[in-house]
């Protein structure tokens, strides 16, 4: 990322350790949602045909890197880890200036990169086979975890360094070059972010970075899966676009790692503690202006404490402090304009039975719609009112739409059956939670709940770097990141036999078989 003449750097591919400065996409400016004035990056973009050359580079790349031993991969990730905390305080300085999240969040999210990196360090010495017995003697039988060579990883801006860890850490740990396309109104954090990498030891060519849009992006994934240049897809973004990149690995057998969007009910049942449960749906609900993947959706709560909970939220949304994500507020601006524009039709959901709470108007904040106490000048980026509205039902259109905004939707229910329909039935399976002090309740609520993630007494938000993470239904396909697990996605088992027999044993015919008595029974005068 260079500085031009007029003090606006640019941020470019990276593509075999060499920044290009040619523009075959486009241009496009990155501007500081809080502050439209102030233009983060110009960012040269590539086409369908960059993004292929990206792959190309990392194919080459990834046999020699593949053959550094395991742990010694682990101390490259050793090393990235303590520059990301070096830099810690300027990257996150940089996430909240180019995509408005506060301050604070953005230190917790430099904090993820750095605690993955510190989880997967280790992991170069502990990517365990087995040995396992054989039915024949003399053999041995062993299972090997081998990488699975390219990884394409594609991420959403609204998370641009924590989830984007999450790929990368462990992809390049098991022995993996990735080629790394994060989103165009993200792109100085992912310029700066590759910049580190590099710097920790990552080779030239093993980690690529591709600045593209949308379209170019699709096309040159599809161009390197049908060349065979890419093993392994990632991606984290809408539904609608994880079901057509979905269908195009389809098409080329394989299976991508899917982290989509989400409806995340939280259940406050009549036995809650009111003011942790009011708390909870403040920061899932509206932390991030709502942008989360794990944001709260619907609030179902139980009749008899139903209105107190409305009004205690309404209380507390109305005194939350809201604009400049530098100062101390609940959140900031929409991350880009065109989230804003979305966010305007889903606003458009809101039905004459639903009863708007939360501030003293709806939609777009400014001089014609002013929010008490706000932080800042409004008018100077993409500020938005925070909204919940009570009356939600199941067949609101509401209830079932993924509002990527400040807007929350709250549903009364009477019984248990109810509670777990509303929690279920839109389709999605991300995240979940359960407000309650009984034990059986919050039990039952994991065994039913279809979410891959479920919190008791906490909020829907909110994800440690050694725990699974991703969900079921429109919320993706089964496949998890982080801890452990994520392992199963940039890795391969392969197994081999070794027969030292000195003859060719038949596995399910040459037996070893050792006689039973099987007319044996106890005589009972032996006793």
């Amino acid at each position: 990322m260079s500085d031009t003449a007029t003090s606006i750097r640019t941020a470019a591919s990276i593509v075999d350790g060499r920044e290009l400065d040619d523009a075959p996409g486009g241009r496009l400016q990155s501007t500081n949602p809080a502050n439209l004035a102030d233009v983060v990056a110009e960012v040269l973009l590539t086409d369908a045909s960059g993004f292929e050359a990206a792959c190309r580079a990392a194919r080459a790349a990834q046999k020699p890197w593949a053959a550094v031993p395991a742990p010694a991969r682990g101390r490259v990730i050793a090393e990235v880890g303590r520059l990301f905390e070096a830099n810690k305080e300027a990257l996150s300085r940089l996430i909240t200036r180019e995509i408005g999240k506060p301050y604070p969040e953005a230190l917790g999210e430099v904090q993820e990169i750095i605690d993955t990196c510190d989880f997967f360090l280790g992991e170069g010495r502990r990517l365990y086979g087995q040995t396992v017995p054989s039915e024949m003697p003399d053999k041995q039988l062993f299972t090997f975890r081998v990488p699975v060579g390219v990884a394409a990883i594609v991420t959403a801006g609204n998370f641009p360094g924590a989830v984007p860890s999450w790929y990368l850490v462990p992809a390049l740990l098991c022995g993996n070059a990735v080629v790394w396309k994060p989103a165009e109104y993200s792109a100085a954090i992912a310029t700066a972010m590759t910049q580190i990498f590099h710097a920790g030891g990552v080779p030239a060519g093993v980690l690529d970075l591709v600045h593209a849009d949308g379209p170019a992006t699709f096309a040159g994934l599809e161009r390197a899966l049908e060349q065979r240049l890419v093993d392994k897809v990632g991606f984290t973004g809408s539904s609608a676009v994880g079901a057509e990149i979905g269908a195009l690995c389809g098409r080329h057998l394989q299976s991508p790692c899917l982290e989509l969007g989400g409806k995340n009910p939280m259940v406050v049942m009549e036995d809650a503690d009111l003011d942790l449960a009011v708390e909870g749906a403040l920061f899932a609900g509206f932390g991030t202006a709502g942008q989360r993947c794990t944001s709260l959706g619907t609030a179902i709560v139980h009749a008899s404490v139903h209105d107190e909970f409305v009004r205690r939220l309404d209380e507390r949304l109305r005194a939350a402090a809201i604009g400049d994500p530098m100062q101390d507020v609940l959140y900031g601006p929409m991350l880009h304009e065109r989230f804003a524009e979305r966010f305007d039709e889903w606003l458009g959901l809101i039905r004459d039975h639903h009863t708007p709470h939360g501030s003293t108007a709806q939609g777009r904040i400014g001089p014609d719609a002013p929010r008490e106490g706000f932080v800042g000048d409004p008018e100077a980026g993409i500020f938005y009112h925070p909204t919940f509205v009570t009356g939600v039902t199941l067949e609101d259109d509401l209830y079932s739409t993924e509002t990527f905004g400040p807007l929350v939707g709250v549903a009364r229910f009477s019984t248990w059956e109810e509670a777990m329909e509303l929690a279920n039935a839109h389709g999605y399976g991300l995240s979940s939670a359960i407000y309650t002090t009984s034990p059986t309740h919050a039990f039952r609520f994991r065994e039913q709940i279809t979410a891959g993630m479920v919190s008791i007494n906490n909020s829907t938000s909110g994800a440690e770097a050694h725990l699974p993470f991703g969900g079921n239904g429109k919320s993706g396909n089964g496949s998890r990141q982080s801890g452990v697990w994520v392992l199963d996605q940039f890795t391969r088992w392969q197994s081999m036999n070794w027969d030292y027999a000195g003859k060719l044993q038949k596995a399910q015919m040459d037996l070893v078989e050792i006689e039973a008595v099987k007319d044996f029974r106890l005589e009972e005068r032996a006793f």
